[in-house]
């Protein structure tokens, strides 16, 4: 063996055995899209770390990549559900949010939306039963001895695979709808008078008929999640486990929170300790673009660019919307790197160029980079956030129209509305945000406080979940709301206890004064016939 090998080798064992994690085995179950790029990052650093990990995925998976590169290996388990039927649900579900919703009534709302999350849920949990009902799979697992299992709680079933395999497991999370998972199951206070409800695009700071707005939908986000076909998930629990139990129990046991937001996005609020607020992690420095696209960067001037995005679940926008964009674009002086995909839209002007994929997180690091265009997405804000780029928001659908809310209310962003722009508001918003020092004044200011953390997030994700393997979980840590029933958590038998001390005093009370009177009636009278 050379030297290079021996030193290569050398280095690998000093990091397994070295390190404060140890090496250890991994298992994950993760979500797709953009879900997936966050996890697959921690995943990545694990792997650094010298940490074996291995990705479960269906035959169906759409946006992972059995074939990765990367250093975990993939495990696919065959499932009847094909590639297509997946990204139907999520296809539906984008042009429902972005195309459909805001024109239906309230009532027609919640059905529409209760009925896309129901298909998504029937088809997650054929998923699951396929993975938990394979018993050469569930074998397969068992034998590996696996430490930990990573999972995203939007997508169920990591939870019940760690408790068949008797390991403790680590959410990874953004937020489920209306908060509610993190209420329920992981215990997490969320007083609506202050804390917004996911997806209300309301503040901390709530006029009346806000704080009316945000209780109605913690009301119906409660509703809405005791229906989210709880009955049938809790049975199937409960069969595949051999005892009684729920989906929310089990999600409940989840060592560790890692929700992908921090201080510099989040309204302050009260967590646990078992929560860890770890937003950012996939951010990094800017690497050199490609030598074309920094030509033409460069080409800008002292006017610098701007760079566009809408994520990529949105393929295409319509030839109405694209000619409208491209008409705003196209009358400010600035460069625009826009990622689009089909036919260039007829009003396209010289200043723009279009491509099928962009150096996102490079290109917002240029020092040239003036603005963001941005659906909203939380990995593209956090990326901006990073490198202190104001953003013009274009929110379509899920939890983009609550981002932006954030970022506007700390003064980083300016929103158009995706629904009803016309190219007047889109340069109108351009020209706030590139002119008006304050937008770019406040996203430096949300940058510092994002790098002044005392470990970056990522290292703060890896360390927690290296910290659950250690110690076989974070007990600990865990709060004693989830051994309390929802009367006892709200001190409703204490209260009920305490009115009826207070009854019974009051009631002993004024039955001795009544007795008194009588008595003092009784001796007033003799004494008058005396």
């Amino acid at each position: 063996m050379s030297s290079e090998k021996w030193v290569s080798a050398l280095l690998l064992l000093q990091l397994c055995c070295f390190s404060c994690g140890s090496c250890g085995k991994v298992l994950a179950w993760p979500m797709e899209f953009s879900h997936w790029m966050n996890m697959k990052t921690i995943l990545d650093e694990l792997v650094q770390r010298g940490h074996e990990v291995t990705v479960l995925i269906p035959s169906a998976a759409v946006a992972i990549d059995a074939g990765d590169s990367s250093g975990f290996h993939v495990e696919v388990f065959p499932v009847e559900t094909t590639q297509a039927d997946l990204a139907s649900v999520f296809e539906n579900w984008i042009t429902l949010w972005s195309n459909e919703l805001q024109k239906l009534s309230a009532l027609e709302y919640g059905a529409a939306v209760q009925k896309v999350f129901s298909e998504y849920s029937v088809m997650v949990k054929q998923h699951c039963e396929s993975a938990v009902l394979n018993k050469d799979l569930m074998k397969t697992l068992k034998d590996a001895k696996y430490e930990v299992v990573i999972a995203d709680p939007v997508c169920p079933c990591a939870e019940l695979v760690a408790e068949i395999l008797g390991i403790p497991f680590v959410y990874s999370l953004r937020f489920t709808v209306g908060n509610t998972i993190e209420k329920y199951c992981g215990g997490l206070p969320s007083p609506p008078s202050y804390v917004p409800v996911p997806m209300t695009a309301l503040t901390d700071k709530m006029t009346f008929m806000e704080r009316v707005k945000n209780m109605l939908f913690f009301i119906y986000s409660d509703f809405w999640f005791q229906n989210f076909d709880g009955k049938t998930w809790d049975q199937f629990y409960s069969d595949i486990l051999g005892r009684p139990t729920t989906l929310c129990e089990t999600m409940g046991k989840a060592e560790m929170w890692l929700i992908r937001t921090y201080w510099d996005f989040e309204f302050p609020r009260p967590y646990l300790p078992n929560f860890e607020f770890v937003g950012g992690l996939h951010c990094k420095p800017a690497k050199p673009l490609p030598e074309e696209m920094e030509k033409f960067v460069q080409s800008s001037g002292e006017h610098g660019v701007v760079v566009f995005s809408l994520g990529s679940m949105v393929k295409n926008l319509t030839e109405e919307k694209s000619n409208l964009i491209a008409a705003a674009l196209a009358q400010i002086p600035q460069k625009v790197l826009w990622r689009y995909e089909g036919k260039p839209p007829a009003t396209l002007g010289s200043n723009t160029r279009t491509y099928n994929w962009i150096p996102q997180n490079d290109l917002l690091g240029h020092p040239k980079t003036k603005a963001f265009i941005t659906h909203g997405g939380t990995n593209g804000i956090y990326e901006a956030i990073y490198h202190g780029v104001p953003m013009i928001g274009v929110p379509m659908f899920a939890d983009q129209p609550d981002n932006i809310a954030h970022m506007k209310a700390k003064g980083a962003a300016v929103e158009v509305d995706f629904h009803k722009m016309t190219t007047a508001d889109m340069l109108n918003a351009l020209k706030t945000v590139i002119n008006d020092p304050s937008y770019k004044e406040n996203a430096m200011r949300l940058s510092r406080i994002h790098h002044d953390q005392p470990v970056k997030p990522l290292d703060r994700a890896v360390f927690w979940i290296e910290f659950v393997m250690r110690h076989k979980g974070a007990k600990h840590l865990r709060p004693a709301a989830h051994d309390l029933t929802w009367y006892q958590y709200h001190s409703l038998d204490v209260i009920g206890f305490l009115l009826a001390c207070v009854a019974t005093v009051v009631f002993i009370v004024v039955k001795s004064c009544l007795f008194c009177f009588r008595k003092l009636g009784k001796t007033g009278k003799k004494q008058k016939r005396a």
